[in-house]
């Protein structure tokens, strides 16, 4: 089995999980599960235009607001979610542990739209403001529209 197809597996049993766990949530639980697939795509199809690991990045993709998941907040999830996405990650046993840093950073560093950061966090910032647009979600920061702008350009 494909290893994105085993992440999303085992991610959406977290988001089950989580979903009895914390009931009060910024965004719809729903949300989650339908944006951790399409980010995932998204991810996937720049990786490859982009000469990147198409694999690992839609799996950054798919993980990166573990932070929201387990918190039901968007405020503080890209930092939330940094150490108990390793855990999540190394629990799947389908990452080596430079795979998990790797993939990890991309969490903690997603919401920082502005900073430019290594192939892969790149990547999931791209996806995660892409998917956010195609779903008719309006961008409420200005450096999230600033780099959808610039996507958007290309």
């Amino acid at each position: 089995m494909h290893i994105l197809l085993q992440l999303q597996s085992a991610l959406l049993k977290e988001i089950d999980k989580y979903e009895k766990l914390v009931p009060e949530r910024d965004q719809p639980i729903d949300w989650e599960r339908v944006h951790i697939s399409s980010c995932a795509k998204l991810g996937y199809l720049m990786a490859e235009e982009r000469g990147i690991d198409p694999s690992l990045a839609a799996c950054a993709c798919a993980v990166h607001d573990y932070g929201r998941i387990i918190t039901g907040k968007q405020a503080g999830h890209a930092e939330a979610g940094y150490l108990p996405v390793q855990d999540f990650l190394k629990r799947t046993g389908l990452f080596t542990a430079e795979e998990i840093k790797l993939l990890s950073i991309a969490v903690k560093n997603h919401s920082n739209k502005s900073d430019v950061g290594g192939p892969i966090e790149e990547i999931v910032k791209d996806a995660d403001v892409l998917d956010f647009h195609q779903y008719g979600y309006e961008m409420p920061r200005a450096e999230q529209q600033a780099r959808l702008d610039r996507l958007l350009k290309k």
